[in-house]
């Protein structure tokens, strides 16, 4: 496994056509994998338990925005470097390709149980709906921050982690709640829901002609500090992505190591 950081050239026209399109991107980050051929147009489909091929936009500033992205294999994003990067400044540096790209394996085996690490994580949070009776189920996305952590915290045991909660010192609410009948999930936990992006898109170029609908979707980033509950389902959750949308820059999750001051609490 490897995890490469790729920083974005957000002025050239090339950064902008992957950043305008979802589908676009998903095409440019498999093609930095010479061995897998897209069999079809959403990429090649991963085993059941193996790792996949994961991938993620942090928009931390305007100017600065990085793709993040998980794989088994090592990447070549020389074609990215040449579309929405510095290719000069590359060329000028042999030892500096453009990106960084690390083993994530160790990381991943160093892993233990009641550790405590900031997180961050792009997510499509669903559920499923029947608005009437006579209707079929269909997926629905959430679009409230307080539903949107819902949808991460109902799924934290099984993915290994336990979000941390905050000490009552540091809640503005007492017991975290808003009034009797809601939990306040914001004031209750170390964790944030930022930067929703309501995406629309066509699939391929077939699917703009006329009639055909676009894909839509609603990606979120959560920030946050979890403990991990176990180190096995952890992994897993890390190679394999979180929710729906891995196709589309959602499911990666990152792990950072804490301040050394920072209060850990479980």
């Amino acid at each position: 496994m490897y995890l490469s950081r790729f920083r974005i050239n957000t002025r050239r026209p090339g950064a902008r056509r992957l950043l305008a399109s979802p589908q676009n991107l998903h095409a440019a980050v498999m093609s930095s994998f010479p061995h897998l051929l897209p069999a079809t147009s959403a990429g090649p489909l991963p085993s059941a338990e193996g790792p996949r091929v994961l991938w993620r936009l942090d928009h931390n500033a305007a100017a600065e925005v990085f793709l993040y992205v998980g794989s088994p294999d090592r990447p070549d994003l020389t074609h990215l470097v040449e579309q929405a990067g510095w290719p000069a400044a590359a060329a000028a540096d042999p030892d500096n390709p453009g990106w960084q790209t690390r083993p994530y394996a160790p990381f991943l085996d160093r892993l233990t149980q009641d550790t405590t690490w900031a997180f961050r994580l792009t997510a499509n949070p669903v559920h499923h709906i029947r608005r009437k009776d006579d209707e079929p189920i269909k997926r629905t996305a959430h679009l409230t921050p307080v539903h949107q952590m819902a949808w991460l915290l109902d799924r934290q045991e099984r993915c290994g982690f336990r979000i941390c909660e905050k000490p009552n010192t540091k809640r503005l609410l007492p017991g975290g709640t808003t009034h009797q009948k809601a939990v306040h999930h914001g004031d209750r936990y170390e964790l944030i829901v930022r930067d929703q992006r309501n995406l629309s898109f066509a699939k391929s170029r077939s699917d703009n002609a006329p009639g055909r609908k676009p894909v839509t979707l609603v990606a979120v980033t959560f920030d946050g500090r979890l403990q991990v509950t176990d180190p096995d389902l952890l992994r897993h959750t890390l190679v394999q992505g979180l929710g729906k949308a891995k196709a589309y820059g959602c499911g990666l999750m990152t792990l950072a190591p804490l301040p050394a001051t920072s209060e850990r609490t479980p």
